[in-house]
C-alpha cells in the first residue's frame, strides 16, 4: 500500500470504538492515513539532518542520494491542542474530506474543560468547532437535548455551536440554572467564558423552566455567570398571561460566594388607630461570609415607628447564633383625643451555641429573651399569641470551664433573667458564680476499692457567688436597680458516705458546713421622733456559719403477680422503693438581736441582721424532721397479638406513683403541726406513648375550723375520713398523626410561648414566606385521582386539664378546660389548621386560630385568623418563596384590639 504525501499533521485522538465491521475499516484507514502523515513528516525532518557516517567494513557499501528538494511550505499547526475523548451508542463516523467526526445517539464528547452530551454531535477538527443537537425517536419526537458544561457553567439548549479557540458559542433555546434562578433564552451568544448575551429570554424560580407558573420576559439580557444578570425592559407573566407589572431595566446579583447587600422593599398597610404605613423597609448588609445584618423600619402617618436589627453569625466547628433587637414607639389615636397614648416598647433576643468539638473542656451558650413586659402583646410587627398567653420571659447566659487536674475542678459563670409580664417584676442574677472540686475519698487504699462506711467517706468543696437584683420594668437599668442589688458568696463543704445494712438496705449519712458572706446587713431601731421602727442598710462585710446533718435508709422491693402463660395478661410486676430520711439543723439564735417596737422599750421583737440576704438568713429554730417517701412502678406482661412471637410483650401500666410526707418532732401543736400533708403524684402513658397522663393530689390528715385554719386534730377524729383531699389535678396530653413526627416551634419557645401550636402558630410579620405548617413539602402534585386514592395527612395535639379545690370545704372544680390543635392536608396543595379550646368552668371558648395555606409551587398563599378576644386579628400573604425575589409579594393584615 502506498501513501500519498500530505503536509497535514493530526493530534492523537482517543476514543471508545464501537464493535462494527464498517467502523473498524474506517478506523484502520484513518490510522493508516495518520501513519503515512507521520512517516512523511519524519522524512522531511530528516532532510535537514546530516547523513550518518559510513562505517568501513569489508563488504561493499551503497551510497544513498536524496533527489527530493526541500519543501518550502511550512506545515500547519495541529487543529486541536488537547486530547479528545468521545463515544456514541449507534455510530461514530469520521469524514477525512470534511475533517469532521459525527457521533449519533447518546453521544458524548470530552475536550479539556468541556463536557458535551447530546443526541448528535458533529466535531469539525479543522475549524475547532463542535455542533450538538437533538434527534428524533421512533415516533418522531425530538429527544436527547444537548447538555453543555464548561467548568462550573452548564447549559441545556435545543442546539449549540461552539468554537474551541475563540470560546464563542451560539445557543438556541438554552436552559441554565444560576442559584435559585432558571433562565431560558431563544438565542444565546457566548462571547467568552464570563459573558453571555441572551435574546428572547425568560427567567423564573419555578421548577419547570419549560412550563413555569410565572416568569419574567425580556428581549435583551447580559448574563455574567455567578455574578449578575442585567436586563432591559422586563414584564412579569403569570400563567402565560402578561401582567401590567413591568420595569424599564433590572439588575439581579447572582454570586454564590456570599450574600449581596441590597435594599429591602417595604410593604404598604393601613390601621384604624395609626393610619397609613410603610412596613419592613430597610437594608440588608452582607458584611462577611460569617455574619450579616438586616435593618428594618416601619413608619405610620400618626407618628408611630419601629426599628429592628437582626444579625446571624456562624463559624464552622466553633459557634453559631443570632441577635434580634427591636424597638417600637407606639402612638394610639390622635393628640387631644381621650384615647390618645404614647409608649416605647422593646425586645432583645440572643441565641448562641458553641460547637463542643472546638473545646470539649469549656462551653458557652446564651438564650436571651428580655424587654418590655407588654412587647408581645402590643407589638405592631409580631403576632405571638402563644407568648401573649404566657406570663414569663426568661434568659440565661452561661460559661463553663473544666480543669483537668486531680481532683478535677469546675467553674461556671451564669447570668439569668426572669420576668413576669403581668406584675412586671424582674429577677436577675448578674452573674452567678459556681465553682467546685470533685469528691475526694481520703480513706480509699491504693487498690481504689470504695466499700464500707469508712472507705466511702468523701468530701467536696463548693463555692457560690451571686449578685441578685429585683426590680421592675420602670426601673430597669436605672441607677436604683443597681443600688438595691444583693451581693453574697457562700462556701460549703459536704461530707457524706453510704453503705449496706443487712445486704438489702442502702444507707447514707451526710453533714454539710456552710459559710455565707454578705456585703449588706440591716439594723432596726425605734425612732421616737417619728414613732415608728426604722430599718437602715449597713454596707460592709459580714458573715454567718451554719451546719446540718442528715441520714437516709432505703431499699427496693420486687413483687410479681402471675396469672398464667395462657392468659392475655400473664403477669404484673410491682416495684416499690421506700425511703426514710432524717434531717437535723440546730438553732443559730446567736445571730439574732432585738429591737423595741414602742417608745417604752418594754416590748421587743427579735430579728437577724442577715434577713433579706441573697442566701437567706440563719434559722433561729432547730429543725428535727423525718421524711417518708414511697415510689412505685407497675409493669405488665401480655401475650403478643403476633402469634409468631414467643416472648410476651411488656407494657408499662404506671411509670410512677409517689407518696411523700414528713413529721416534725419540734412541732408544738399550735403554730406548727407535726404531720405535713401527704403529696400524691403519678403518671403513665397510653397508645404507644402518644398520650401522657399525669395526676396529683394533696391529702391533709388534720381537720380545719370554721375559718379554714388547720387544727391540731385529726380529720378522722372530727367525724371525717382519714385524709381530707384539699386539692387534686389531672392533665392529659395526646399527640397523634399519620404523617410521622411533628416539628416543634422553636421560635415560639424563644419568645416565651409553647413548643406546640395549642396557642396557635407564632407569626413574624417581617417575613411570611415560611410555611405555617411543620414538615411542609413542596413536591406534591394537585391530582384529584391521587387525592381520593390516598389517605389524607393530618396531625392533632390535645391537652386536657382538670383541677379540684377543697382548701376551705368549697369542694369545687376550679379548672376544667380542653385545648385542641389540628392540621390537615385538605388536598396535596391545600393545608388547613385550627387551634381552639373550651373552658367548662367559665363556659366560654378559649383562644381560637384558623390557618390556611395554598402551595402555588413557586409561590405561597397563606391566611390566618384569630376571631376572638383582645388578640383578634387576621393576616393574608401571597408571594414568591425564593429569597431572591422575596420582595415580590402582597401582604395585608389587620391590627389586633390591643
Amino acid at each position: 500500500m502506498t501513501c500519498q504525501k500530505t503536509s497535514h499533521t493530526f493530534t492523537k485522538i482517543a476514543f471508545k470504538p464501537l464493535h462494527t465491521n464498517l467502523f473498524n475499516i474506517v478506523l484502520i484507514s484513518f490510522f493508516l492515513t495518520l501513519g503515512c502523515g507521520k512517516l512523511y513528516s519524519q522524512e522531511i525532518k530528516n532532510k535537514n539532518k546530516p547523513l550518518p557516517a559510513v562505517k568501513q567494513t569489508d563488504k561493499p557499501t551503497t551510497s544513498i542520494t536524496d533527489t527530493i528538494k526541500l519543501d518550502t511550505v511550512r506545515p500547519k499547526k495541529t487543529f486541536l491542542d488537547g486530547k479528545v475523548k468521545y463515544r456514541a451508542k449507534d455510530y461514530a463516523k469520521i469524514d477525512q474530506k470534511n475533517k469532521t467526526i459525527t457521533l449519533y445517539n447518546e453521544a458524548e464528547l470530552y475536550y479539556k474543560d468541556v463536557e458535551l452530551k447530546s443526541g448528535i454531535i458533529v466535531l469539525n477538527y479543522e475549524k475547532d468547532e463542535v455542533y450538538a443537537g437533538r434527534i428524533k425517536d421512533s415516533v418522531g419526537v425530538l429527544t436527547q437535548y444537548p447538555n453543555f458544561k464548561q467548568g462550573a457553567s452548564e447549559v441545556q439548549p435545543d442546539s449549540i455551536r461552539f468554537n474551541f479557540k475563540t470560546k464563542k458559542a451560539l445557543i438556541y433555546n438554552s436552559r441554565t440554572e444560576q442559584g435559585e434562578f432558571k433562565i431560558k433564552a431563544a438565542v444565546t451568544k457566548k462571547e467568552n467564558d464570563s459573558v453571555y448575551f441572551l435574546k428572547g429570554a425568560r427567567f423564573t424560580t419555578a421548577k419547570d423552566i419549560d412550563n413555569p407558573e410565572y416568569y419574567f420576559r425580556t428581549n435583551k439580557v447580559k448574563f455574567v455567570p455567578n455574578k449578575k444578570v442585567v436586563v432591559g425592559v422586563t414584564q412579569m407573566v403569570i400563567a402565560d398571561v402578561p401582567t401590567p407589572l413591568a420595569l424599564p431595566f433590572a439588575f439581579f446579583p447572582m454570586t454564590e460566594e456570599k450574600s449581596v447587600s441590597g435594599i429591602i422593599i417595604p410593604s404598604y398597610n393601613d390601621s384604624n388607630t395609626r393610619g397609613f404605613s410603610l412596613q419592613n423597609m430597610g437594608y440588608y448588609f452582607a458584611l462577611d461570609d460569617n455574619y450579616d445584618l438586616t435593618v428594618l423600619a416601619d413608619y405610620y402617618t400618626n407618628g408611630s415607628y419601629a426599628m429592628r436589627f437582626e444579625s446571624a453569625y456562624a463559624t464552622r466547628y466553633k459557634y453559631r447564633g443570632n441577635i434580634n433587637v427591636r424597638f417600637e414607639n407606639l402612638i394610639n389615636s390622635e393628640r387631644g383625643y381621650p384615647d390618645y397614648s404614647k409608649q416605647n416598647i422593646y425586645n432583645i433576643q440572643w441565641s448562641h451555641s458553641k460547637d463542643t468539638k472546638s473545646n470539649p473542656n469549656s462551653t458557652f451558650s446564651a438564650s436571651v429573651n428580655m424587654g418590655s413586659s407588654k412587647y408581645f402583646k402590643q407589638s405592631i410587627n409580631q403576632a405571638n399569641v402563644g407568648s401573649n398567653l404566657n406570663n414569663t420571659l426568661s434568659s440565661s447566659i452561661s460559661y463553663n470551664k473544666t480543669f483537668n487536674t486531680i481532683p478535677q475542678a469546675r467553674i461556671s459563670l451564669t447570668a439569668t433573667h426572669s420576668q413576669n409580664t403581668q406584675t412586671e417584676q424582674i429577677n436577675m442574677t448578674l452573674p452567678t458564680l459556681q465553682a467546685s472540686i470533685d469528691r475526694v475519698y481520703p480513706f480509699v487504699g491504693k487498690d481504689g476499692v470504695k466499700k464500707g462506711f469508712i472507705k466511702n467517706i468523701n468530701l467536696q468543696y463548693n463555692l457560690s457567688g451571686k449578685n441578685n437584683i429585683v426590680t421592675t420594668d420602670s426601673l430597669f437599668f436605672k441607677p436604683q436597680m443597681f443600688r438595691d442589688a444583693q451581693i453574697g458568696m457562700q462556701h460549703s463543704i459536704p461530707i457524706s458516705t453510704n453503705f449496706k445494712i443487712f445486704k438489702y438496705f442502702s444507707a447514707g449519712a451526710s453533714t454539710n458546713y456552710q459559710e455565707t458572706w454578705v456585703t449588706k446587713t440591716v439594723q432596726k431601731d425605734y425612732n421616737t421622733d417619728l414613732s415608728k421602727v426604722e430599718t437602715s442598710t449597713i454596707n460592709g462585710f459580714d458573715a454567718f456559719r451554719t451546719y446540718n446533718f442528715s441520714t437516709n435508709l432505703g431499699t427496693t422491693i420486687y413483687g410479681t403477680f402471675n396469672f398464667g402463660d395462657n392468659k392475655k395478661i400473664q403477669s404484673i410486676r410491682h416495684v416499690m422503693r421506700p425511703t426514710i430520711t432524717y434531717a437535723y439543723t440546730p438553732s443559730f439564735e446567736k445571730y439574732y438581736d432585738t429591737y423595741a417596737v414602742d417608745a417604752s422599750g418594754r416590748i421587743t421583737t427579735e430579728y437577724t441582721r442577715f434577713e433579706g440576704g441573697v442566701y437567706g438568713a440563719p434559722s433561729k429554730d432547730n429543725s428535727n424532721i423525718v421524711a417518708f417517701a414511697l415510689s412505685n412502678t407497675f409493669e405488665a406482661k401480655v401475650r403478643d397479638k403476633d402469634s409468631t412471637k414467643t416472648e410476651p410483650k411488656k407494657i408499662m401500666l404506671l411509670n410512677n406513683l409517689n407518696f411523700s410526707t414528713s413529721y416534725n418532732f419540734n412541732a408544738n401543736g399550735k403554730e406548727t403541726l407535726a404531720w405535713q400533708p401527704v403529696l400524691v403524684s403519678g403518671g403513665t402513658q397510653f397508645f404507644d406513648n402518644k398520650m401522657n397522663v399525669n395526676f396529683g393530689a394533696t391529702l391533709d390528715p388534720y381537720a380545719i375550723d370554721n375559718s379554714g385554719n388547720r387544727m391540731n386534730m385529726y380529720n378522722i377524729d372530727n367525724g371525717g375520713s382519714l385524709f381530707r383531699m384539699t386539692s387534686a389535678n389531672v392533665t392529659m396530653n395526646y399527640s397523634f398523626s399519620n404523617k410521622g413526627g411533628k416539628e416543634e416551634n422553636k421560635q415560639s419557645e424563644r419568645n416565651g410561648g409553647r413548643k406546640d401550636d395549642l396557642f396557635g402558630t407564632n407569626t413574624d410579620l417581617n417575613d411570611s414566606r415560611n410555611s405555617q405548617f411543620a414538615n411542609e413539602k413542596d413536591d406534591g402534585e394537585d391530582v384529584i385521582t391521587e387525592f381520593f386514592n390516598s389517605k389524607i395527612p393530618w396531625d392533632m395535639t390535645m391537652a386536657y386539664s382538670l383541677t379540684y379545690s377543697n382548701v376551705n370545704r368549697e369542694s369545687k372544680i376550679s379548672g376544667n378546660s380542653i385545648m385542641i390543635s389540628a392540621n390537615m392536608d385538605i388536598t396535596p396543595k391545600w393545608k388547613g389548621g385550627v387551634s381552639t379550646g373550651y373552658d367548662f368552668v367559665q363556659k366560654g371558648v378559649t383562644f381560637t386560630q384558623f390557618r390556611f395555606e395554598r402551595d402555588l409551587l413557586s409561590w405561597r398563599m397563606a391566611f390566618n385568623w384569630s376571631p376572638l378576644g383582645v388578640n383578634s386579628n387576621w393576616n393574608f400573604f401571597i408571594g414568591i418563596k425564593s429569597g431572591v425575589l422575596s420582595d415580590i409579594k402582597w401582604n395585608k393584615r389587620s391590627t389586633s384590639n390591643r
